[in-house]
């Protein structure tokens, strides 16, 4: 499970962004600091994978604690979450090599791509010890929101999808709610719908609408 720490001076927001990193089951938030001086010190004495930090703050802004984990090298993935949409902010936590950038207010939704980029990237990193040069630009690529597979539109991330593929091969012919699915794989409902749409699309699973729920309908999926 990854470690995540939230550095949010909104206790409001930071309670959201906690939220959001909890119904993730592969990510477990450790700490929420509310400046960027108090989150240096923690990271001084705990390890973290993932850092979800705001840019302004008081004593340290965001951008100032990127600069010092950089200089300090800190070993961690940062998602910017943020009310700053200015290009020259954008630009510097770029070149600070931040995975992902969001601009509040965000989806929940939009969250859980950016918590998708990381798993995906660390599970290529941690599973292959040289990587060939399709590898390489998949890590990149995917760092950049995208796919080098044109086939594969923005927001799906190719090992979410093979986890979701792997599912239904596990289960030819059953049908199951979204809510099932994400249950047994581990990820939120809403990113496992926007998945099982895309495989629906693709003509690899097909959906039906349960009306016998005693309540409101719920749509299954399977493998045709």
């Amino acid at each position: 499970m990854y470690r995540v720490l939230i550095v949010e001076d909104d206790p409001m927001v930071a309670m959201i962004n906690e939220q959001y990193v909890n119904r993730n089951k592969q990510f477990r938030v450790v700490k929420s600091c509310r400046d960027g001086k108090s989150a240096l010190d923690y990271l001084m004495e705990h390890e973290v994978d993932l850092l979800v930090l705001d840019v302004f703050m008081p004593y340290m802004s965001g951008v100032e604690l990127l600069r010092e984990i950089r200089a300090r090298q800190i070993a961690l993935e940062v998602i910017m979450v943020t009310a700053a949409n200015d290009s020259s902010t954008l630009e510097e936590t770029i070149h600070l090599g931040v995975l992902d950038y969001l601009v509040k207010p965000f989806a929940f939704d939009r969250f859980q791509i950016a918590l998708e980029k990381y798993v995906s990237q660390m599970e290529v990193l941690q599973n292959n010890s040289t990587l060939s040069q399709k590898k390489i630009d998949s890590i990149i690529e995917n760092a950049r929101g995208g796919s080098v597979d044109r086939g594969i539109p923005k927001g799906i991330q190719e090992r979410t999808l093979t986890t979701i593929r792997d599912f239904f091969g596990e289960h030819p012919g059953e049908w199951f709610t979204g809510d099932q699915i994400a249950e047994s794989v581990g990820l939120s409902g809403v990113t496992v719908r926007r998945y099982l749409g895309h495989l629906v699309r693709l003509g690899e699973l097909i959906e039906d609408t349960d009306y016998e729920t005693g309540g409101r309908p719920s749509t299954l999926y399977r493998t045709k």
